[in-house]
């Protein structure tokens, strides 16, 4: 029996023949002789959907990025190089797990080219071609799979596409490069480039470039470069940089929107960009952008994200927009030494755009603002990492309808910020691709986003888990909020728990292999919601007579208190009251409970999810974890039966932008929230839900006076 190599889901995408596309979850299994696809994991003996043959005679292709119903995948290509229709194409939405496989399945056919002597025998050389600026990786290149068989020696492992295109300048390699003038792009500069440090701020080392010539044109813009560190893996920075979706708003100040235009190859792509700046935004007309992006990986493990502005007959200019221009510009992601065990990279992050405009284009205070503006992408990227616990980014680009010649086809005017293309909702994404998929060729009844099913692993998991909470029941009569409870999915103004299998929590083995399982049954109950305001931030709601923590007290109850508080002319707080019997002694619970406020910061998370929705607010706010203590001002108040945690929401910049979305349109909101104590160590694990809560379609006037006192017997913190 072959011994398994590698295995783990993939995707599976592509198009059929009658021009409709497909995207499904495989099971993929690397043997030393086979590589296999399933519907499931197999157990047993299971006949795969489809097999190839792994010989000397196999490679593995680069197709870079490929865009499937807004979903961005990292697509190989295997084949036998003999019979070029004996192929297995295979894609990740990371890249780094594209990766994994790439060099898995290389070093098995490395190993089987050895086993039989092959004096051809393929290269596994590192090397990488960018010192020429010309692609040798036949692979890179839309070629026939059999093409490459003129190439006797092959330089794999590289991921450059076609090439840099021509009209694009790579300034992350520029030994004697000069400034391009725009009205005559043949005219450079003969200087080489040299920066200064103009600033320091938000943790950012901010150059600009020395100009070296007396006098240049007002067209010529002046590059600027940001250059941070983030402590976050290549692979997760370059995910979230390559994406043009709501996760862009998490980390890109000057971010409006973005589609695709075209996609050119794997490597290729013409986008459009809509700018948000807030330099007099009454007066100065907002600016969008149409520019070729160009990414290669090197061999040292960085990524290079390359900008420059093209003409596309598909996205000409659009009324209430001026049409800024990307002379050059990018990231440049690289790897550095880890640090307390902590992953670390620098980030530069350049740009020479042209602003445009008959009057303030021309105003240096508003191009440099601009610049700045842009470039503190970096500092977003750095706060965004260190604020949540993890960040997996499936990159996403919506698809964007035609946009050319809006000056004839679309009489009607639109005023600036508004889109001329709604961006779809996921739920209308997700609709048109079960209208667009394909059945597979190797299965009748494939669906579209096939979701594995649970493993036995998590499963057990699970079952420990509904074990632990095998208590007997809580009386819940007792207890009131001002919210109702209703479990009616169409109800409004109301609250219920959520289903913990809605989450995905860490699992026994989330150390080794980073494997999540489902939330299952709650640690806590929910037994009330109250939803108070009043004329000042309202802390240690927990004192208030009559309030479910009081009557959980009295029950000899422990009481878990969550408070929302929303800052506003009239302050607002949300407060949750979990309930237990008893905290077990020893319990990870039990010592979030009793410790101080330093490891309570370190471990309280927060999952949120807005099942329904706009769009915008659903992929500002995610589905992301969130280490509460890192990211906003949290107050413990540890009483003799329970613990209260005030949270501020507005201590936040980001977090203040995002509910400032989210509070506008809070009666057409139904939000999911789950409250974890986050474990770190292996015997802490699997992680447990404390509770989790739906609450729907809340009315701001539904609120209450808080009726808090100013003196109290509020119950001191131990800490």
């Amino acid at each position: 029996m072959s011994k398994v190599v590698y295995e783990g889901w993939m995707v599976r995408c592509g198009r059929r023949k009658i021009g409709r596309s497909f995207i499904h979850m495989r099971y993929f299994v690397l043997e030393t002789r086979v590589l296999a696809y399933y519907k499931r994991k197999p157990q047993g003996n299971v006949v795969p959907l489809k097999t190839l043959v792994i010989d000397g005679n196999c490679r593995v292709e680069d197709r870079g990025l490929k865009t499937h119903h807004g979903h961005m995948v990292y697509v190989l290509c295997v084949y036998n190089k003999k019979e070029s229709h004996h192929r297995i194409m295979m894609a990740a939405f990371n890249i780094q797990e594209a990766l994994i496989w790439k060099g898995k399945i290389e070093l098995v056919i490395d190993k089987q080219d050895a086993s039989v002597g092959n004096g051809n025998k393929v290269s596994p050389s590192f090397e990488t071609p960018a010192d020429t600026g010309q692609s040798t990786f036949p692979y890179d290149h839309e070629n026939h799979p059999g093409d490459e068989a003129t190439h006797p020696t092959l330089v794999r492992r590289t991921t450059i596409g076609n090439g840099l295109p021509d009209s694009v300048f790579d300034w992350t390699r520029e030994p004697d490069t000069g400034i391009l003038i725009q009205d005559n792009m043949d005219q450079i500069l003969p200087s080489k480039r040299h920066w200064h440090l103009v600033a320091c701020q938000n943790g950012l080392r901010i150059f600009e470039e020395l100009q070296q010539a007396d006098y240049l044109p007002w067209s010529c813009s002046t590059a600027m470069k940001a250059v941070g560190v983030v402590e976050a893996t290549c692979e997760a920075i370059f995910g979230l940089v390559m994406s043009m979706d709501g996760t862009r708003f998490e980390w890109d100040c000057s971010f409006q929107y973005g589609s695709l235009v075209e996609e050119v190859d794997g490597h290729t792509a013409i986008l459009y960009h809509r700018l948000q700046f807030d330099w007099f935004p009454m007066f100065v007309w907002p600016r969008d952008l149409c520019y070729m992006r160009y990414w290669r990986r090197n061999d040292d493990g960085s990524y290079v994200v390359l900008f420059r502005s093209r003409e596309h007959d598909n996205c000409g200019p659009q009324p209430g927009f001026v049409r800024a221009h990307i002379e050059s510009g990018g990231f440049k992601i690289s790897p550095l030494k880890s640090r307390n065990g902590k992953p670390r990279t620098q980030v530069q992050h350049l740009m020479q755009i042209d602003l445009k405009g008959w009057l303030v284009g021309h105003f240096s205070s508003f191009r440099q603002h601009s610049l700045l503006h842009m470039l503190n992408s970096v500092a977003g990227l750095r706060e965004l990492f260190s604020q949540t616990d993890e960040v997996h980014v499936f990159p996403r680009i919506p698809a964007m309808a035609n946009m050319a010649s809006n000056n004839v086809a679309n009489k009607e005017i639109k005023t600036p910020g508004t889109f001329p293309h709604p961006v779809q909702s996921l739920d209308q994404m997700h609709s048109a691709s079960r209208h667009s998929v394909m059945m597979d060729e190797d299965s009748d009844e494939e669906d579209d986003y096939h979701i594995p099913a649970l493993e036995p692993e998590e499963a057990e998991s699970v079952r420990c888990e509904d074990e632990t909470k095998q208590t007997d029941q809580i009386d819940l009569s007792c207890f009131s909020g001002n919210i109702r409870r209703d479990d009616d999915d169409k109800s409004r103004d109301c609250w219920t728990i959520s289903d913990g299998n809605n989450f995905r929590i860490r699992g026994k083995t989330f150390f080794k292999d980073k494997s999540k399982i489902l939330g299952g049954k709650h640690l806590m109950e929910l037994i009330a919601v109250d939803w108070l305001k009043d004329t000042k931030r309202m802390d240690h709601v927990a004192r208030r007579q009559g309030c479910a923590a009081q009557v959980a007290s009295d029950k000899g109850l422990f009481s878990l208190v969550v408070n929302l508080q929303v800052p506003g002319s009239t302050h607002y707080s949300m407060v949750f009251y979990f309930v237990t019997k008893h905290l077990v002694n020893g319990s990870l619970t039990q010592r979030f409970a009793d410790g101080d406020d330093e490891f309570r910061n370190s471990r309280l998370k927060l999952i949120p999810s807005v099942p329904k929705g706009s769009w915008i607010v659903r992929q500002s706010v995610g589905s992301t974890p969130c280490l509460l203590g890192k990211a906003v001002d949290c107050t413990y108040v540890r009483g003799p039966k329970y613990l209260e945690i005030d949270v501020d929401i507005g201590s936040s910049t980001v977090a203040n932008g995002v509910l400032g979305l989210v509070f506008g349109v809070i009666t057409t909101l139904v939000v999911d929230m789950a409250f974890l104590v986050q474990a770190n160590t292996e015997d802490e694990l699997p992680e447990q839900l404390l509770g989790a809560v739906r609450v729907s379609h809340i009315e701001i006037s539904s609120a209450i006076v808080s009726g808090l006192q100013d003196t109290s017997h509020s119950a001191k913190s131990n800490d």
